[in-house]
């Protein structure tokens, strides 16, 4: 059975939070906000989870999946990122970035990219997204939530908990939001490569 809490999108209320948090370390698939598109989020370590979030998508195992992480000091625990990359980093985030880098132990090998062993990395400047991992205390496995046949993402909550209401545990309603995804630039070479421009201002990096 899916939940539908409405949480203010710039004071979110602690025990809407707290609740959210408990669901996801209860083994819960959550639908919420970010400054670029609505994700699918779960704990990190969680492989029902995980693969729950896979079959919503129908996405494969070499589908690339996100960190969100809650700041520059939590990406260091799952991604080897060198003093250059830290100030270029530093210079972007929080932001509607998508960082690949490499990945460390920390990262399960199913999560990291089977060939690559990298790993995607977020910081988002959404509040509920901020509170959230605040209080579940790690970072959040997520991806964009696009539906199989769509190529644009669902934006609008009360849309969200329609269509994946039964498939999700709870459904986050911080407003509708952006249609426009993240800007992802591949950070595992020497220089910066841009691999999709997105709602990142990716000049910050001379792309």
């Amino acid at each position: 059975m899916s939940q539908y809490f409405r949480v203010h999108p710039e004071n979110p209320q602690k025990r809407l939070i707290k609740q959210a948090a408990e669901i996801v370390r209860s083994g819960g698939v959550v639908a919420l906000p970010t400054e670029s598109c609505y994700v699918l989020a779960c704990r990190l370590d969680d492989k029902a989870a995980s693969d729950r979030i896979r079959q919503i998508r129908q996405i494969g195992d070499k589908h690339h999946m996100t960190l969100m992480c809650r700041d520059l000091n939590a990406i260091g625990s799952y991604a080897k990122v060198d003093n250059s990359q830290f100030r270029l980093l530093k210079a972007a985030l929080p932001g509607s970035f998508t960082f690949i880098l490499e990945a460390t132990k920390e990262v399960p090998r199913r999560l990291s990219h089977p060939a690559r062993k990298t790993i995607g990395i977020r910081v988002s400047a959404n509040v509920i997204l901020q509170a959230l991992l605040e209080e579940v205390g790690e970072p959040l496995l997520s991806t964009t939530l696009i539906l199989p046949g769509e190529e644009d993402p669902l934006t609008d909550p009360e849309i969200i908990n329609e269509k994946l209401k039964g498939q999700v545990s709870l459904v986050l309603d911080g407003g509708a939001c952006s249609f426009i995804p993240t800007t992802v630039i591949d950070m595992t070479s020497r220089d910066p490569v841009l691999v999709r421009q997105g709602g990142g201002d990716a000049s910050v990096f001379g792309l």
